[in-house]
Protein backbone atom coordinates (compact mmCIF):
# COMPACT_ATOMS: atom_id res chain seq x y z
CA UNK A 1 0.00 0.00 0.00
CA UNK A 2 1.44 3.36 -1.01
CA UNK A 3 1.86 6.06 1.58
CA UNK A 4 1.82 9.81 1.27
CA UNK A 5 3.80 11.53 -1.52
CA UNK A 6 7.50 11.46 -0.84
CA UNK A 7 8.57 15.11 -0.63
CA UNK A 8 6.10 17.33 -2.48
CA UNK A 9 7.91 20.57 -1.64
CA UNK A 10 11.48 19.29 -1.53
CA UNK A 11 14.39 20.98 -3.19
CA UNK A 12 15.56 18.78 -6.06
CA UNK A 13 19.20 18.40 -6.92
CA UNK A 14 20.37 20.09 -10.09
CA UNK A 15 24.18 20.30 -10.32
CA UNK A 16 24.01 23.57 -12.23
CA UNK A 17 22.39 25.24 -9.21
CA UNK A 18 25.45 24.72 -7.00
CA UNK A 19 28.65 26.70 -7.09
CA UNK A 20 31.69 24.47 -7.03
CA UNK A 21 35.31 25.00 -6.09
CA UNK A 22 38.42 23.58 -7.69
CA UNK A 23 39.36 20.15 -6.40
CA UNK A 24 36.00 18.89 -5.12
CA UNK A 25 34.58 15.69 -6.64
CA UNK A 26 32.59 16.02 -9.83
CA UNK A 27 29.06 14.75 -10.37
CA UNK A 28 29.39 11.27 -11.89
CA UNK A 29 28.05 10.28 -15.28
CA UNK A 30 24.44 9.06 -14.66
CA UNK A 31 25.16 5.96 -16.73
CA UNK A 32 27.79 4.79 -14.21
CA UNK A 33 25.47 4.26 -11.24
CA UNK A 34 21.89 3.45 -10.30
CA UNK A 35 19.61 0.41 -10.39
CA UNK A 36 21.04 -2.66 -12.09
CA UNK A 37 19.26 -5.41 -14.05
CA UNK A 38 19.53 -7.80 -11.08
CA UNK A 39 17.61 -5.38 -8.82
CA UNK A 40 20.61 -4.11 -6.89
CA UNK A 41 21.70 -0.50 -6.60
CA UNK A 42 25.16 0.47 -7.81
CA UNK A 43 26.26 3.56 -5.83
CA UNK A 44 28.19 6.37 -7.48
CA UNK A 45 31.97 6.06 -7.31
CA UNK A 46 32.29 9.67 -6.12
CA UNK A 47 30.09 12.72 -5.62
CA UNK A 48 30.34 16.25 -4.32
CA UNK A 49 28.63 17.11 -1.04
CA UNK A 50 24.95 18.01 -1.38
CA UNK A 51 22.98 19.74 1.39
CA UNK A 52 21.01 17.16 3.35
CA UNK A 53 17.68 18.85 2.63
CA UNK A 54 18.21 18.54 -1.14
CA UNK A 55 16.80 15.36 -2.66
CA UNK A 56 18.28 13.50 -5.59
CA UNK A 57 15.93 11.85 -8.07
CA UNK A 58 16.99 8.76 -10.02
CA UNK A 59 15.01 6.00 -11.80
CA UNK A 60 13.72 3.24 -9.57
CA UNK A 61 13.02 5.17 -6.38
CA UNK A 62 9.67 5.00 -4.64
CA UNK A 63 7.49 8.03 -5.33
CA UNK A 64 5.84 7.84 -1.91
CA UNK A 65 6.82 7.56 1.73
CA UNK A 66 6.86 3.85 2.48
CA UNK A 67 4.35 3.19 5.32
CA UNK A 68 5.33 -0.45 5.86
CA UNK A 69 7.19 -2.00 8.78
CA UNK A 70 9.68 -4.80 8.13
CA UNK A 71 11.00 -7.18 10.77
CA UNK A 72 13.21 -10.26 10.83
CA UNK A 73 13.94 -12.01 14.11
CA UNK A 74 13.05 -8.83 16.01
CA UNK A 75 9.96 -7.06 17.29
CA UNK A 76 8.91 -3.77 18.82
CA UNK A 77 8.09 -4.16 22.51
CA UNK A 78 6.76 -0.60 22.55
CA UNK A 79 6.52 2.59 20.49
CA UNK A 80 6.36 6.19 21.75
CA UNK A 81 5.66 9.13 19.40
CA UNK A 82 8.30 11.28 21.10
CA UNK A 83 10.90 13.29 19.17
CA UNK A 84 13.55 15.67 20.50
CA UNK A 85 15.39 16.05 17.19
CA UNK A 86 14.74 14.52 13.78
CA UNK A 87 18.31 14.43 12.46
CA UNK A 88 20.29 13.19 15.48
CA UNK A 89 19.84 12.80 19.21
CA UNK A 90 21.84 11.52 22.17
CA UNK A 91 20.95 9.38 25.17
CA UNK A 92 22.27 8.56 28.65
CA UNK A 93 20.82 5.79 30.79
CA UNK A 94 21.37 5.60 34.55
CA UNK A 95 19.69 4.11 37.60
CA UNK A 96 18.39 6.40 40.34
CA UNK A 97 16.35 5.55 43.47
CA UNK A 98 15.17 2.22 42.12
CA UNK A 99 14.30 3.52 38.68
CA UNK A 100 16.04 3.24 35.34
CA UNK A 101 16.08 6.62 33.60
CA UNK A 102 16.96 7.79 30.12
CA UNK A 103 18.11 11.32 29.39
CA UNK A 104 17.33 12.09 25.75
CA UNK A 105 18.50 15.27 24.08
CA UNK A 106 19.29 16.78 20.71
CA UNK A 107 19.71 20.01 18.86
CA UNK A 108 21.46 21.68 21.80
CA UNK A 109 18.36 23.26 23.31
CA UNK A 110 16.00 20.41 24.14
CA UNK A 111 16.16 17.52 26.60
CA UNK A 112 13.70 15.04 28.06
CA UNK A 113 14.08 12.65 30.98
CA UNK A 114 12.18 9.35 30.85
CA UNK A 115 11.45 6.62 33.37
CA UNK A 116 12.10 3.42 31.41
CA UNK A 117 12.07 0.99 34.35
CA UNK A 118 9.31 -0.78 32.45
CA UNK A 119 10.33 -0.34 28.80
CA UNK A 120 6.75 -1.03 27.77
CA UNK A 121 5.51 1.89 29.86
CA UNK A 122 7.88 4.83 29.31
CA UNK A 123 6.86 8.02 31.12
CA UNK A 124 8.27 11.53 30.83
CA UNK A 125 9.74 12.64 34.17
CA UNK A 126 10.98 16.10 33.19
CA UNK A 127 11.79 18.11 30.08
CA UNK A 128 12.99 21.52 28.95
CA UNK A 129 13.35 23.40 25.69
CA UNK A 130 14.63 26.92 25.12
CA UNK A 131 15.01 29.28 22.18
CA UNK A 132 18.19 29.76 20.20
CA UNK A 133 18.42 33.33 21.45
CA UNK A 134 18.51 32.15 25.06
CA UNK A 135 21.89 32.94 26.70
CA UNK A 136 22.23 29.59 28.47
CA UNK A 137 24.80 27.14 26.99
CA UNK A 138 23.72 24.51 24.53
CA UNK A 139 23.19 21.03 25.91
CA UNK A 140 26.14 19.19 24.37
CA UNK A 141 27.03 15.50 24.13
CA UNK A 142 27.05 14.20 27.70
CA UNK A 143 28.57 11.18 29.42
CA UNK A 144 27.08 10.15 32.78
CA UNK A 145 29.00 7.73 35.02
CA UNK A 146 29.02 6.74 38.68
CA UNK A 147 32.17 7.89 40.49
CA UNK A 148 32.80 5.38 43.25
CA UNK A 149 35.30 7.50 45.15
CA UNK A 150 32.99 10.52 45.26
CA UNK A 151 29.86 8.44 45.76
CA UNK A 152 28.01 10.46 43.12
CA UNK A 153 27.08 10.47 39.49
CA UNK A 154 29.29 12.76 37.42
CA UNK A 155 28.20 14.23 34.08
CA UNK A 156 30.81 15.47 31.60
CA UNK A 157 29.40 17.57 28.80
CA UNK A 158 31.07 18.53 25.52
CA UNK A 159 30.99 22.06 24.12
CA UNK A 160 32.21 22.85 20.61
CA UNK A 161 32.17 25.54 17.98
CA UNK A 162 29.29 25.51 15.47
CA UNK A 163 29.86 22.75 12.97
CA UNK A 164 27.38 23.31 10.15
CA UNK A 165 25.29 26.44 10.48
CA UNK A 166 26.36 30.05 10.89
CA UNK A 167 23.92 32.95 10.99
CA UNK A 168 21.08 30.57 10.11
CA UNK A 169 22.63 29.10 6.97
CA UNK A 170 24.95 26.27 6.01
CA UNK A 171 28.57 27.34 6.26
CA UNK A 172 31.04 26.84 3.40
CA UNK A 173 34.46 28.27 4.06
CA UNK A 174 35.53 27.67 0.46
CA UNK A 175 32.85 30.00 -0.90
CA UNK A 176 32.24 32.39 2.02
CA UNK A 177 35.27 34.26 3.32
CA UNK A 178 33.39 35.27 6.48
CA UNK A 179 33.18 31.71 7.83
CA UNK A 180 36.74 31.60 9.15
CA UNK A 181 36.35 34.82 11.11
CA UNK A 182 32.99 33.80 12.56
CA UNK A 183 34.37 30.51 13.80
CA UNK A 184 37.58 31.97 15.21
CA UNK A 185 35.70 34.71 17.06
CA UNK A 186 32.96 32.45 18.45
CA UNK A 187 32.49 33.33 22.13
CA UNK A 188 31.26 30.07 23.64
CA UNK A 189 33.14 27.46 25.65
CA UNK A 190 35.54 25.35 23.59
CA UNK A 191 35.99 22.41 25.91
CA UNK A 192 33.86 20.60 28.47
CA UNK A 193 31.87 21.08 31.66
CA UNK A 194 31.78 18.75 34.64
CA UNK A 195 28.72 18.42 36.84
CA UNK A 196 27.85 16.65 40.07
CA UNK A 197 24.40 15.16 39.72
CA UNK A 198 22.49 16.02 42.89
CA UNK A 199 19.33 14.64 41.29
CA UNK A 200 18.48 12.78 38.10
CA UNK A 201 17.23 15.84 36.18
CA UNK A 202 19.67 18.34 34.65
CA UNK A 203 17.83 20.97 36.69
CA UNK A 204 19.38 19.34 39.76
CA UNK A 205 22.96 19.18 38.55
CA UNK A 206 25.67 21.32 40.13
CA UNK A 207 28.31 22.77 37.80
CA UNK A 208 31.78 21.93 39.13
CA UNK A 209 33.91 23.59 36.48
CA UNK A 210 34.33 24.64 32.87
CA UNK A 211 37.53 23.59 31.09
CA UNK A 212 38.85 25.03 27.85
CA UNK A 213 40.70 22.56 25.63
CA UNK A 214 42.76 25.55 24.51
CA UNK A 215 45.56 25.49 27.11
CA UNK A 216 46.42 29.14 26.48
CA UNK A 217 43.00 30.74 26.96
CA UNK A 218 40.44 30.44 29.73
CA UNK A 219 36.69 29.92 29.27
CA UNK A 220 36.16 33.61 29.91
CA UNK A 221 38.19 34.56 26.82
CA UNK A 222 37.78 33.85 23.13
CA UNK A 223 39.57 30.55 22.79
CA UNK A 224 41.22 28.74 19.90
CA UNK A 225 40.42 25.35 18.41
CA UNK A 226 37.07 23.64 18.20
CA UNK A 227 36.41 22.43 21.75
CA UNK A 228 35.23 18.86 22.37
CA UNK A 229 33.55 16.91 19.58
CA UNK A 230 30.69 14.64 20.46
CA UNK A 231 30.93 12.18 23.33
CA UNK A 232 33.54 12.54 26.12
CA UNK A 233 35.05 9.15 27.01
CA UNK A 234 34.83 8.73 30.79
CA UNK A 235 34.25 5.53 32.73
CA UNK A 236 33.74 7.13 36.14
CA UNK A 237 37.27 6.80 37.48
CA UNK A 238 40.43 8.81 36.82
CA UNK A 239 40.83 9.40 33.09
CA UNK A 240 38.90 11.39 30.51
CA UNK A 241 39.56 11.28 26.76
CA UNK A 242 38.17 13.89 24.39
CA UNK A 243 38.36 14.60 20.67
CA UNK A 244 39.69 18.10 20.13
CA UNK A 245 41.88 20.47 18.12
CA UNK A 246 43.37 22.62 20.90
CA UNK A 247 44.44 25.67 18.89
CA UNK A 248 44.23 27.40 15.52
CA UNK A 249 47.23 25.66 14.00
CA UNK A 250 45.12 22.52 13.42
CA UNK A 251 43.77 23.80 10.12
CA UNK A 252 44.60 21.17 7.49
CA UNK A 253 40.91 20.36 7.07
CA UNK A 254 39.30 19.87 3.64
CA UNK A 255 35.75 19.84 5.02
CA UNK A 256 33.81 22.97 4.17
CA UNK A 257 32.01 23.80 7.43
CA UNK A 258 34.80 23.63 9.99
CA UNK A 259 38.34 24.94 10.22
CA UNK A 260 39.96 22.41 12.51
CA UNK A 261 41.30 18.85 12.29
CA UNK A 262 40.89 17.21 15.67
CA UNK A 263 43.06 14.70 17.46
CA UNK A 264 42.68 13.49 21.03
CA UNK A 265 43.52 14.70 24.53
CA UNK A 266 43.64 12.95 27.91
CA UNK A 267 42.78 14.53 31.25
CA UNK A 268 43.06 13.44 34.85
CA UNK A 269 39.65 14.03 36.42
CA UNK A 270 40.34 12.41 39.79
CA UNK A 271 38.96 15.67 41.08
CA UNK A 272 36.17 16.50 38.59
CA UNK A 273 36.29 20.11 39.76
CA UNK A 274 39.96 20.43 38.76
CA UNK A 275 40.73 18.42 35.59
CA UNK A 276 44.39 18.29 34.58
CA UNK A 277 45.56 17.99 30.96
CA UNK A 278 47.90 15.01 30.60
CA UNK A 279 48.74 14.74 26.89
CA UNK A 280 47.52 15.33 23.37
CA UNK A 281 47.85 13.35 20.14
CA UNK A 282 47.03 14.17 16.55
CA UNK A 283 47.68 12.74 13.11
CA UNK A 284 50.92 14.20 11.75
CA UNK A 285 49.87 16.56 8.99
CA UNK A 286 46.89 17.98 10.84
CA UNK A 287 48.63 21.25 11.69
CA UNK A 288 49.69 24.03 9.39
CA UNK A 289 53.35 23.52 8.48
CA UNK A 290 53.25 19.73 8.80
CA UNK A 291 52.08 19.07 5.24
CA UNK A 292 55.41 18.20 3.62
CA UNK A 293 56.49 15.71 6.28
CA UNK A 294 53.28 13.77 6.77
CA UNK A 295 52.98 10.25 5.31
CA UNK A 296 49.21 10.54 5.86
CA UNK A 297 48.92 13.32 3.29
CA UNK A 298 51.53 12.33 0.71
CA UNK A 299 49.47 9.61 -0.98
CA UNK A 300 46.03 10.60 0.29
CA UNK A 301 43.75 11.33 -2.66
CA UNK A 302 41.36 13.22 -0.37
CA UNK A 303 43.83 15.96 0.51
CA UNK A 304 42.53 19.31 -0.76
CA UNK A 305 39.35 17.78 -2.21
CA UNK A 306 37.27 20.42 -0.34
CA UNK A 307 34.91 17.63 0.75
CA UNK A 308 36.42 15.02 3.09
CA UNK A 309 36.33 15.29 6.86
CA UNK A 310 39.82 14.99 8.37
CA UNK A 311 40.36 14.14 12.02
CA UNK A 312 38.20 12.69 14.76
CA UNK A 313 34.48 13.20 15.20
CA UNK A 314 34.30 11.14 18.40
CA UNK A 315 36.59 10.36 21.33
CA UNK A 316 38.84 7.29 21.23
CA UNK A 317 37.01 3.97 21.30
CA UNK A 318 37.77 1.46 24.06
CA UNK A 319 36.12 -1.84 25.03
CA UNK A 320 36.72 -0.97 28.68
CA UNK A 321 38.61 1.56 30.75
CA UNK A 322 42.34 2.17 30.94
CA UNK A 323 41.98 1.97 34.73
CA UNK A 324 40.85 -1.65 34.35
CA UNK A 325 44.07 -2.46 32.48
CA UNK A 326 43.08 -1.92 28.86
CA UNK A 327 45.96 -0.70 26.67
CA UNK A 328 44.72 0.39 23.25
CA UNK A 329 42.39 3.09 21.99
CA UNK A 330 41.00 2.99 18.45
CA UNK A 331 40.69 6.24 16.54
CA UNK A 332 38.63 6.74 13.39
CA UNK A 333 40.15 9.87 11.90
CA UNK A 334 37.87 10.45 8.93
CA UNK A 335 39.78 10.64 5.67
CA UNK A 336 43.06 10.31 7.56
CA UNK A 337 42.33 6.64 8.25
CA UNK A 338 42.22 4.31 11.25
CA UNK A 339 44.78 4.47 14.05
CA UNK A 340 45.62 2.24 17.00
CA UNK A 341 46.74 4.35 19.95
CA UNK A 342 48.61 3.22 23.04
CA UNK A 343 46.66 4.89 25.84
CA UNK A 344 47.99 2.76 28.70
CA UNK A 345 49.85 5.81 30.01
CA UNK A 346 47.52 8.76 29.38
CA UNK A 347 50.42 11.17 29.95
CA UNK A 348 51.87 9.87 26.68
CA UNK A 349 49.23 8.96 24.10
CA UNK A 350 50.95 7.76 20.94
CA UNK A 351 49.98 5.71 17.93
CA UNK A 352 51.43 2.29 17.25
CA UNK A 353 49.52 1.28 14.12
CA UNK A 354 47.62 2.70 11.14
CA UNK A 355 45.74 1.57 8.10
CA UNK A 356 44.02 3.62 5.41
CA UNK A 357 40.28 3.37 4.86
CA UNK A 358 38.95 2.94 1.31
CA UNK A 359 38.03 6.25 -0.28
CA UNK A 360 34.30 6.97 -0.12
CA UNK A 361 33.61 10.60 -0.97
CA UNK A 362 31.23 12.35 -0.31
CA UNK A 363 29.92 11.43 3.14
CA UNK A 364 31.74 10.74 6.37
CA UNK A 365 34.40 8.06 5.95
CA UNK A 366 35.71 7.24 9.43
CA UNK A 367 33.45 8.05 12.37
CA UNK A 368 32.54 5.03 14.51
CA UNK A 369 34.54 2.09 15.88
CA UNK A 370 32.65 -0.83 17.40
CA UNK A 371 34.89 -2.52 19.97
CA UNK A 372 32.37 -4.99 21.42
CA UNK A 373 34.08 -8.02 19.85
CA UNK A 374 37.73 -7.07 20.05
CA UNK A 375 38.67 -8.83 23.27
CA UNK A 376 37.25 -12.15 22.06
CA UNK A 377 38.07 -12.01 18.36
CA UNK A 378 40.72 -9.35 17.74
CA UNK A 379 38.36 -7.50 15.35
CA UNK A 380 36.94 -4.00 15.48
CA UNK A 381 34.32 -2.65 13.08
CA UNK A 382 34.85 0.78 11.55
CA UNK A 383 32.35 2.85 9.58
CA UNK A 384 31.46 6.29 8.39
CA UNK A 385 27.94 7.35 7.54
CA UNK A 386 26.06 8.89 4.61
CA UNK A 387 25.66 12.65 4.41
CA UNK A 388 24.03 13.12 1.01
CA UNK A 389 20.38 12.13 0.75
CA UNK A 390 18.94 9.45 -1.56
CA UNK A 391 22.17 7.42 -1.72
CA UNK A 392 23.87 10.00 -3.93
CA UNK A 393 27.34 9.06 -2.71
CA UNK A 394 29.56 5.97 -2.50
CA UNK A 395 28.26 3.22 -0.21
CA UNK A 396 29.28 3.58 3.42
CA UNK A 397 30.62 0.18 4.39
CA UNK A 398 31.32 -1.34 7.79
CA UNK A 399 34.93 -2.54 7.70
CA UNK A 400 36.07 -5.47 9.82
CA UNK A 401 39.61 -4.62 10.89
CA UNK A 402 42.01 -7.13 12.42
CA UNK A 403 43.83 -5.44 15.31
CA UNK A 404 45.26 -8.61 16.87
CA UNK A 405 48.63 -7.13 15.95
CA UNK A 406 48.10 -3.53 17.04
CA UNK A 407 51.12 -2.40 15.03
CA UNK A 408 49.62 -3.73 11.81
CA UNK A 409 45.83 -3.23 11.66
CA UNK A 410 44.30 -4.64 8.46
CA UNK A 411 40.92 -4.34 6.77
CA UNK A 412 39.95 -7.96 6.18
CA UNK A 413 36.35 -7.71 4.92
CA UNK A 414 33.18 -5.64 4.95
CA UNK A 415 29.94 -6.58 6.64
CA UNK A 416 27.23 -7.59 4.14
CA UNK A 417 25.00 -4.97 2.60
CA UNK A 418 21.48 -5.29 4.12
CA UNK A 419 18.75 -6.22 1.66
CA UNK A 420 14.96 -5.81 1.95
CA UNK A 421 12.59 -8.77 2.27
CA UNK A 422 10.91 -10.29 -0.78
CA UNK A 423 7.55 -8.78 0.15
CA UNK A 424 8.86 -5.21 -0.07
CA UNK A 425 7.86 -3.10 -3.06
CA UNK A 426 11.55 -2.54 -3.86
CA UNK A 427 14.66 -4.70 -4.18
CA UNK A 428 17.26 -2.43 -2.56
CA UNK A 429 16.95 -0.23 0.53
CA UNK A 430 18.35 2.67 -1.52
CA UNK A 431 15.03 2.81 -3.38
CA UNK A 432 13.17 3.63 -0.15
CA UNK A 433 14.71 7.10 -0.29
CA UNK A 434 16.26 9.12 2.48
CA UNK A 435 19.76 8.12 3.51
CA UNK A 436 20.80 4.46 3.65
CA UNK A 437 23.87 3.25 5.47
CA UNK A 438 25.30 2.75 8.96
CA UNK A 439 25.19 5.51 11.54
CA UNK A 440 26.58 4.08 14.79
CA UNK A 441 26.26 0.94 16.89
CA UNK A 442 25.30 2.81 20.03
CA UNK A 443 28.00 4.13 22.36
CA UNK A 444 30.46 2.96 25.00
CA UNK A 445 27.84 4.06 27.53
CA UNK A 446 25.48 1.27 26.42
CA UNK A 447 24.51 -0.46 29.66
CA UNK A 448 25.77 -3.91 30.61
CA UNK A 449 28.27 -6.18 28.88
CA UNK A 450 28.02 -6.89 25.12
CA UNK A 451 27.32 -10.54 24.41
CA UNK A 452 26.31 -13.05 21.82
CA UNK A 453 28.46 -11.97 18.84
CA UNK A 454 25.84 -9.37 17.95
CA UNK A 455 26.38 -5.84 16.60
CA UNK A 456 23.30 -3.63 16.10
CA UNK A 457 23.52 -0.51 13.91
CA UNK A 458 21.19 2.35 13.16
CA UNK A 459 20.88 2.24 9.37
CA UNK A 460 18.76 5.26 8.39
CA UNK A 461 16.12 4.14 5.83
CA UNK A 462 16.93 0.50 6.64
CA UNK A 463 16.05 1.06 10.30
CA UNK A 464 17.84 -1.14 12.81
CA UNK A 465 20.12 -3.78 11.28
CA UNK A 466 21.57 -6.41 13.63
CA UNK A 467 24.68 -8.24 12.45
CA UNK A 468 25.46 -11.76 13.60
CA UNK A 469 29.25 -12.02 13.89
CA UNK A 470 29.43 -15.17 16.03
CA UNK A 471 31.47 -16.56 13.17
CA UNK A 472 33.59 -13.50 12.39
CA UNK A 473 34.78 -15.10 9.15
CA UNK A 474 31.17 -15.30 7.93
CA UNK A 475 29.24 -12.25 9.21
CA UNK A 476 25.60 -11.91 8.25
CA UNK A 477 22.49 -9.86 8.96
CA UNK A 478 20.81 -11.84 11.73
CA UNK A 479 17.84 -9.59 12.43
CA UNK A 480 16.33 -6.24 11.59
CA UNK A 481 13.50 -3.95 12.53
CA UNK A 482 12.63 -1.26 9.99
CA UNK A 483 9.85 1.17 10.96
CA UNK A 484 7.59 3.02 8.54
CA UNK A 485 8.46 6.35 6.94
CA UNK A 486 6.34 9.45 6.64
CA UNK A 487 4.28 9.11 9.82
CA UNK A 488 4.61 12.86 10.42
CA UNK A 489 4.38 15.67 7.89
CA UNK A 490 7.58 17.24 9.25
CA UNK A 491 9.64 14.02 9.15
CA UNK A 492 13.32 14.58 8.44
CA UNK A 493 13.48 12.17 5.52
CA UNK A 494 17.26 12.46 5.27
CA UNK A 495 17.56 10.53 8.56
CA UNK A 496 14.63 8.13 9.01
CA UNK A 497 16.41 6.24 11.83
CA UNK A 498 19.32 8.20 13.23
CA UNK A 499 20.41 6.35 16.35
CA UNK A 500 20.23 3.41 18.72
CA UNK A 501 21.10 2.78 22.36
CA UNK A 502 21.69 -0.79 23.54
CA UNK A 503 20.79 -2.07 26.99
CA UNK A 504 22.89 -5.23 26.97
CA UNK A 505 21.87 -5.89 30.56
CA UNK A 506 18.17 -5.87 29.63
CA UNK A 507 18.40 -7.34 26.12
CA UNK A 508 16.82 -4.25 24.58
CA UNK A 509 17.69 -1.90 21.76
CA UNK A 510 16.19 1.59 21.75
CA UNK A 511 15.67 2.88 18.22
CA UNK A 512 15.32 6.63 17.55
CA UNK A 513 13.39 7.48 14.40
CA UNK A 514 12.26 10.78 12.95
CA UNK A 515 8.73 10.05 14.23
CA UNK A 516 9.36 8.48 17.64
CA UNK A 517 11.09 5.89 19.82
CA UNK A 518 10.90 2.10 19.61
CA UNK A 519 12.00 -0.46 22.22
CA UNK A 520 13.11 -3.49 20.20
CA UNK A 521 13.94 -7.03 21.28
CA UNK A 522 15.55 -9.89 19.38
CA UNK A 523 16.23 -13.54 20.26
CA UNK A 524 19.85 -12.83 19.36
CA UNK A 525 20.10 -10.98 22.67
CA UNK A 526 17.59 -12.99 24.71
CA UNK A 527 14.32 -12.26 26.45
CA UNK A 528 13.90 -8.58 27.37
CA UNK A 529 14.17 -7.68 31.06
CA UNK A 530 11.93 -5.31 33.01
CA UNK A 531 13.19 -3.41 36.05
CA UNK A 532 16.77 -2.86 37.12
CA UNK A 533 18.98 -5.92 36.58
CA UNK A 534 20.81 -7.30 39.57
CA UNK A 535 24.51 -6.54 39.90
CA UNK A 536 25.41 -10.15 39.08
CA UNK A 537 23.35 -10.05 35.87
Amino acid sequence: MAGSPYVPDAKKYRPEDFERVAGEPADPDPSTWGMQPDGTFLPPAHTPSVPRDVFVDWPGQLDYRDPETYALNAKAEAFYPIVVNTSHSWQCIYDWDGRRLMLHYGGGNHWKLYDITDPRDLTIVDEEQWGWGDPRPQFGATTVQWNQELGAYIAIQASETPRYFLQGRVANKWLDDTVEGQLKEWEGLRGFRTWRMDGPSPREWTLLTEVSTDPNHSPGEIQEGNGVLDLPVYYGDKYLFVATAPDNTFTNQPYRTTLWTAGHAAYDVSDPAKPELLSTWWVPGSRAGEEDDSPYLADNDRWNNKTSWFGSRMGVFLPRSVESGWTYGYAAQGGQGFFVLDVSDPTDIHHVGWCPLPTSVAGTEGDNVDTTQVEETGYVYVSGYPMNTDCYEPAKEIYQIDVSDPTNPRVVRTLPRPTPPAEAAFTDWAQRRGSFGPKRSGYFTNTGTPHGGVIPYAFYAAGLQIFDVRDPEDPKVGAYFVPPMGLKDDDDLAAPVHGIFVEWDRNLIWLFANHGIYAVSTPLLGEPVTGIPSADG
